[in-house]
C-alpha cells in the first residue's frame, strides 16, 4: 500500500455570543474574544492506492489555517510511502524542522494529524480498531468524567455538576482560576459542589495555569481537605521551579502535560517528577506514535496516563478513546460534556462524526471495536464550515 495524496481542511465555526473567557485566560477582557471566539480544527485526509483513507486532527486553539498550509507542505514527505511505516515517517517528518526550532507549536499539532491519519488507515486495512494495534486493547471499558463545570455564578454551577450526576457520571472536573484575586471564591465553589453531591463522587479541580504559586499552595491546600482527586494545571507550564515548590508543600496528586509536545516536552517534567498525572493530547503531542513513547515514559516513573480531550473535534476525541483502551497506564478518560459557548454548541464534537464510538453507562465509556478510529466523517458538516 502506498500513499497517495494528503489533503488538510480547516473548519471554523463563529461563535455568535460575545462571552466572557470561560477559562482563566491572561489578559482575558482583550484576548477572551479572540481565543474564545471560534470552535476550530484541522483535518487531515490521507488517501492510498488501495482506496483507504485515513483522517487525523491537528489541534488547534487559533490560526487553523497555519497547521492546514504545515500540512500541504509537508505532502511530498508522505505520497509514496506506506503508510505503516509511522515511525520512519514520524522520524522523517519531525527531523524536517528540529534543528529550526520547530520542535513544539503549530508544526508538531500538523504533524499529528497527520500520525492519527496513519493509524486511521492502517486499523482500516487491518478490520480493527487503533487501540488494538497499539498493543492491545487493554481497557475495553473505562472509567470516564465529566468535562467541565464551568464558574457561572453558584447556583448555576451547582446545577452544571448535578445534572452530569444524573446523566450517570461517577467523576467531574471543575474549572477555576478565572480570577485570582478571588480565590476564595473558587474554594467555595469546590465546597459547595463537594456538600451537594458527597463522597461518592470523585472531584477534580482544573485552573488552566491560573495562579501563581503562592495562590495555588493555598488553593491546594483547600482542595486537600475536600477530598479533591487532583489539581490540574495550577500554574504556569514552563514555571518548573515552581512545579518542583508545589510537589514540596502539597500532598495533592498534581496533574498537567496538555500544554507539552513530544516525549521530549514530557521528559523534563517526568524525570523531575513535577507532575503525578501526565495529560497529553494526541492533536498535539505528536500522534499515536509519540503519544505511546511518551506512555511509556510515564510508566517508567509510574505515573498514569488521562488523555487530554479539550474543546477538540470528535477526531481527536475518537483517537484519545483509542488510547484510553490500549493503555495499561490509563486512568480516566475526559468526556467533554460543555462547550465554551452557553447557548452555541459546538458541531466539530457534536456533529462532526455522527456515529458514537463508544456506549457510555454508570460512568464508564465501552468502546466499539470498528475499524481504525471508527469514525465516519459528516461531509455537510465538514462543507459547512470549511475556510
Amino acid at each position: 500500500m502506498k500513499i497517495t495524496d494528503v489533503t488538510a481542511v480547516s473548519l471554523v465555526v463563529p461563535i455568535q455570543e460575545r462571552m466572557k473567557a470561560p477559562i482563566s485566560l491572561p489578559y482575558a477582557d482583550e484576548l477572551g474574544p479572540i481565543v474564545f471566539g471560534q470552535y476550530r480544527t484541522t483535518l487531515v485526509r490521507i488517501k492510498t492506492d488501495e482506496g483507504i483513507e485515513g483522517v487525523g486532527e491537528c489541534m488547534v486553539r487559533l490560526a487553523p489555517t497555519a497547521t492546514r498550509e504545515i500540512v500541504h507542505a509537508l505532502r511530498p514527505v508522505l505520497v509514496g510511502k506506506d503508510p505503516y511505516d509511522v515511525e520512519v515517517i514520524w522520524e522523517r517528518l519531525y527531523g524536517m524542522m528540529m534543528n529550526r526550532g520547530h520542535d513544539k507549536g503549530f508544526y508538531l499539532e500538523a504533524v499529528s494529524g497527520i500520525d492519527i491519519a496513519l493509524w486511521d488507515i492502517m486499523g482500516k486495512a487491518e478490520g480493527k480498531p487503533v487501540a488494538a494495534l497499539l498493543g492491545g486493547i487493554a481497557n475495553a471499558t473505562f472509567p470516564v468524567y465529566a468535562s467541565s463545570v464551568r464558574f457561572r455564578g453558584f447556583e448555576q454551577t451547582l446545577a452544571d455538576a448535578k445534572k452530569f450526576v444524573e446523566k450517570g457520571y461517577r467523576a467531574i472536573k471543575i474549572k477555576v482560576g478565572q480570577n485570582p484575586r478571588r480565590f476564595v471564591d473558587d474554594i467555595e465553589v469546590v465546597r459547595t459542589i463537594r456538600g451537594e453531591l458527597g463522597s461518592d463522587i470523585d472531584l477534580m479541580v482544573d485552573a488552566n495555569c491560573g495562579y501563581d504559586v503562592g495562590t495555588a499552595v493555598a488553593v491546594g491546600r483547600k482542595l486537600e481537605e475536600l477530598d479533591v482527586r487532583w489539581f490540574e494545571e495550577p500554574i504556569a507550564p514552563d514555571d518548573l521551579q515552581g512545579y518542583e515548590l508545589l510537589q514540596r508543600k502539597l500532598d495533592i496528586p498534581i496533574a498537567g502535560g496538555e500544554t507539552q509536545f513530544s516525549r521530549f516536552g514530557m521528559r523534563d517534567i517526568l524525570s523531575r517528577r513535577l507532575i503525578d498525572i501526565v495529560q497529553p493530547n494526541v492533536s498535539r503531542a505528536g500522534g499515536f506514535t509519540e503519544c505511546r513513547k511518551i506512555a511509556a515514559l510515564a510508566s517508567a516513573f509510574h505515573v498514569p496516563y488521562a488523555p487530554h480531550t479539550g474543546s477538540s473535534s470528535a477526531i481527536c476525541i475518537a483517537a484519545s478513546m483509542q488510547l484510553a483502551a490500549a493503555l495499561p497506564t490509563s486512568l480516566i478518560f475526559e468526556s467533554m460534556e460543555s462547550d465554551w459557548s452557553k447557548t452555541q454548541e459546538n458541531p466539530l464534537r457534536q456533529r462532526l462524526a455522527p456515529a458514537p464510538i463508544a456506549t457510555f453507562s454508570d460512568g464508564n465509556f465501552t468502546l466499539d471495536q470498528r475499524p481504525g478510529l471508527g469514525v465516519t466523517l459528516n461531509e455537510e458538516i465538514v462543507a459547512a464550515y470549511t475556510v
